[in-house]
């Protein structure tokens, strides 16, 4: 196999319509890229093509239809394309890929934008390709970092890392989607990558509980500095490698998903420290919380290597274990630093 499976000029696709999605398209159109967009709902994908823009997510964004072509057939779409981006929820990303055949994505190049895990196996998205549709970890690239879609959509200045197994691949990568507001950093840490953005959903839940409960700045700076360690220990106690927790791709996605306005992990939990039940919290949202999913597999990993994470253990007992959020929160406090 070539050392450089991406060619200088690939056809792209994206899969998915939500936020990230439709920003993702965006940076690609804007960038000269024809885009095969695959987009689930017939009724957003003929509005799309009929007037230009997502009426469910970003509808400021308008898109060039002379290089992009929207379908709901994603099988299609996938045999169009050389790399396919898939933006979905996770908890969503094996219905979206159900009619696509066993061998549908052999010689293709996956990028996950998907900061969660596929619920049912507990597998990281690249971990699923990989295990699903045989697609070797030199072909799957992650796009990560801080970098709400709302903010993309605004031209705001943000910075993507492009994860891969080898550099030369994840800079060839980066090439699609850097422009003027989106600087590109690369990494080959494709485990750490993925599972730091796995495990920053759920302190964004701990800190949107501890919000809503009534607790302060002073409070939340000292409890996502905590669950930074908490992520380090986690990455190093189950799989080493040289990385930099102080990078944007690890700390910087945990500061912006705990802090930000856009954050949907936040704000789901501040509305279960408000008293929201996690039923009425998801059916209230619009948009999937990653976190959910993420509490529960985090708990059972940290269980098998016997990882102490007391901030994650507190979110998955309030989520799964319907333990009261101040009680939670408050038995964490002596252990904090």
């Amino acid at each position: 196999m070539s050392p450089t499976p991406i060619h200088r000029d690939p056809r792209c696709a994206v899969v998915g319509y939500g936020s990230w999605a439709t920003a993702i398209v965006k940076i690609l159109l804007e960038n000269g890229n024809d885009v095969r967009w695959h987009v689930r709902n017939p009724e957003v994908a003929e509005h799309l093509r009929k007037h230009g823009n997502n009426p469910k997510y970003l509808s400021q964004i308008h898109f060039r239809s002379d290089r992009l072509a929207i379908s709901d057939d994603v099988t299609a779409v996938v045999r169009e394309a050389d790399v396919i981006i898939f933006a979905v929820p996770s908890a969503f990303l094996e219905l979206t890929v159900a009619p696509l055949a066993p061998d549908a994505l052999k010689g293709k190049f996956i990028v996950s934008a998907i900061k969660g895990i596929v619920p049912d196996g507990y597998l990281t998205v690249a971990e699923w390709f990989n295990q699903r549709y045989g697609v070797p970890f030199d072909r799957i690239g992650i796009v990560t970092g801080p970098c709400h879609a709302e903010e993309v959509a605004l031209e705001r200045l943000s910075y993507l890392t492009l994860v891969c197994k080898e550099p030369d691949v994840a800079e060839r990568l980066g090439e699609k989607f850097a422009c003027e507001h989106i600087r590109i950093s690369t990494s080959t840490d494709i485990y750490g990558a993925e599972y730091a953005a796995v495990l920053k959903n759920i302190y964004a839940i701990a800190v949107g509980i501890a919000h809503g409960l009534g607790y302060g700045d002073n409070f939340l700076a000292v409890l996502i500095s905590n669950a930074a360690m908490e992520m380090e220990r986690f990455l190093g106690g189950t799989f080493a490698a040289e990385r930099d927790i102080c990078r944007s791709a690890y700390l910087g996605d945990l500061l912006v998903t705990c802090y930000s306005q856009f954050s949907r992990n936040r704000t789901f939990g501040v509305m279960i420290g408000k008293g929201y039940s996690v039923r009425n919290a998801q059916m209230e949202m619009n948009m999937v919380a990653e976190g959910y999913y993420a509490a529960d597999c985090i708990h059972r990993l940290r269980s098998r290597f016997g990882i102490e994470m007391p901030i994650a253990e507190a979110v998955y007992g309030i989520l799964y274990e319907r333990r009261a959020p101040r009680t939670e929160i408050g038995s964490i406090l002596d252990q904090l630093k």
